[in-house]
Formats: C-alpha cells, sequence, structure tokens
C-alpha cells in the first residue's frame, strides 16, 4: 500500500460538510520530514462509498490557482465544480493529490510559465525543461479509493490519462465530462490540453 491513512475529521465548509481524510506515502523518508500527504473529501456517510460507480474526482494541486486565484488554468473552478457536484449527488469522493504542475513541481511550473511568456506552450515548456507532458501517477489515486473502499466510480476528468492510469490500477472507471470556462488568459492552455494531451470534452 503506497499510502497509509494518518487522520481524519469533519469539516464544513462554504460549499457544504465534508469528511478530510489525509494520507500519508509510506515511502521512506529523509530523518527529520514529514511524509507527502494527499488528502481524500469525501461527502455523505463514508460508510456509502463502499460500493459501484461512486461520483469521484482525482484533482492534483494547483497553489496558483486554488490559492492566489490564477487565471492561465481552470483548476480552481475544476474544484470547486467536483466539491459541488458530490455533495449534490449526497454521495461521492474528491481525491486531493500533492502533484503540482502535473508532477513537476511549484517552483518548476513557474519556470515553466516564464517559459509560456516567451511563446512556449505548457507542453513545450515542460519539455524545455526536461520533463514530460506530465509526470503524474494515481497509483496513489487508487490505493485510497480501496481504503474508501470504492470499487468502481464515475470520475470527472476530460485527461485519458486518469481513465487509463485508474484502469491500470484497478478501479473501473465510467468517464463524467468536466471541463471549465475558456476566458482570454486560459484559452491557449485549454486549446493544447485538447490537441496536444488528448483532453476529451
Amino acid at each position: 500500500m503506497p499510502v497509509t491513512r494518518y487522520s481524519s475529521a469533519n469539516l464544513p465548509t462554504a460549499a457544504g460538510n465534508l469528511l478530510l481524510v489525509v494520507y500519508r506515502e509510506t515511502a521512506s523518508v529523509p530523518p527529520g520530514a514529514e511524509p507527502k500527504e494527499h488528502m481524500a473529501l469525501v461527502a455523505g456517510d463514508p460508510a456509502k462509498l463502499a460500493g459501484e460507480r461512486v461520483l469521484c474526482r482525482i484533482h492534483s494541486e494547483c497553489w496558483t490557482g486554488e490559492t492566489i486565484g490564477s487565471l492561465k488554468c481552470d483548476c480552481r473552478e475544476q474544484l470547486d465544480t467536483a466539491i459541488a457536484a458530490i455533495l449534490e449527488a449526497g454521495r461521492g469522493v474528491v481525491v486531493y493529490l500533492r502533484q503540482e504542475g502535473r508532477g513537476i513541481g511549484l517552483g518548476n511550473k513557474i519556470r515553466a510559465y516564464a517559459l509560456q511568456e516567451q511563446g512556449a506552450d505548457t507542453v513545450e515548456a515542460n519539455e524545455a525543461l526536461g520533463f514530460a507532458p506530465d509526470l503524474r501517477s494515481y497509483d496513489l489515486a487508487a490505493a485510497i479509493l480501496r481504503d474508501l473502499g470504492v470499487k468502481s466510480v464515475e470520475l470527472m476528468t476530460n485527461n485519458p490519462d486518469k481513465l487509463s492510469g485508474l484502469e491500470a490500477a484497478g478501479v473501473p472507471v465510467h468517464r463524467v465530462p468536466h471541463w471549465g470556462e475558456s476566458q482570454e488568459h486560459n484559452h491557449d492552455y485549454l486549446e493544447v490540453k485538447r490537441q496536444k494531451l488528448g483532453h476529451k470534452v
């Protein structure tokens, strides 16, 4: 098991009441360092997650969009929409993975933004820094879903890598389209996700 359940508590939010479950990676860490942590945001009775076709989003951390309101992406909108959807359904989970910048980290993400200011797109910028367009792994998400008793998911996503990644990790998937609104600052980014990364509307 690549993660272990570490803590949980009920959390009132602006959107509604959620159960927040924190998971820690089990890989060894340097002395004095804390293991990397990921989260599950659960709506409804947690016992009801033990079953099929649970409404779910696998969401990767986006500090720039979610914390300071960057308009370069649609991450905050996707997160807010997913949380609202599981609360409305009364049963569901958002698995929040600490995989900033499609896995390259915050500092490199900002370096990629600087290259985009010079004309590169998001894929070209990652590749210029020596990274693949998307380094994220979904084995952690699958492990978290298994711990919660989830057997299959209605996955809110447009990313084919999430579909294949979860399927490969043993979680059957049914896709629910989950596309954010286009505006002047993220239009080119969304187009690159469609054309180069195969994201579906």
